[in-house]
């Protein structure tokens, strides 16, 4: 007669990634957008941010989401590390004269692609909570605005689109800051807004 099989139960022992992901997010999103804005031109710090914080601390914080089976999370912040990553590069490789630099108007089918991309994830977000919505509901809007601005060559669209991306980036960073606190805490220190049912 066979033993009695006991079911053994993991408890999830792993930190949660969301606030590193959404930090890497925001703070990388507020500082590209001071230069969109006019406070100063793009410069190696931007390039640095983007590179390592926006793109390499958000892939790990994806990988993260992966062993804690959130499939929107890993989808999210993986998407948005290698998109970091691959601003810099585009921007690099022209730079430094390894692959012609990409003309305007690819870098509009770029913004555009990324613009859909973060509509369909806006949707998930509609079942998680008010703060993430903002998010990603104004990333969306940001990358439209900045394709617009590309594609017309208009100063002020590419001004409002910077003032904008401070907006997102500062959502984000909210969104980081409420979820880490409200752990830490036990408590609602900063609300995220319901989360739909």
């Amino acid at each position: 007669m066979p033993a009695e099989l006991t079911p053994v139960i993991l408890k999830d022992s792993l930190a949660n990634p969301a606030p590193l992901g959404l930090f890497g997010f925001g703070m990388t999103t507020v500082l590209l957008n001071l230069h969109n804005a006019g406070f100063y031109e793009m410069n190696s710090m931007i390039l640095a941010v983007g590179l390592f914080y926006g793109g390499l601390a958000q892939v790990i914080a994806g990988i993260l989401e992966f062993k804690k089976n959130n499939t929107f999370g890993m989808t999210a912040f993986i998407s948005y590390g290698f998109f970091w990553i691959s601003l810099v590069g585009l921007i690099f490789m022209g730079k430094w004269g390894w692959i012609s630099p990409t003309p305007g108007p690819a870098m509009v089918s770029y913004l555009i692609l990324w613009g859909i991309f973060t509509l369909l994830l806006f949707f998930g977000t509609l079942r998680i909570n008010k703060a993430l919505q903002f998010v990603f509901g104004s990333l969306t809007i940001l990358f439209f605005l900045l394709a617009i601005g590309d594609a017309t060559k208009n100063e002020s669209i590419s001004k409002l689109a910077g003032y904008e991306g401070i907006i997102c980036g500062g959502s984000a960073i909210y969104t980081g800051i409420a979820n880490l606190l409200n752990e830490v805490y036990g408590y609602i220190v900063l609300p995220l807004g319901p989360v739909r049912k």
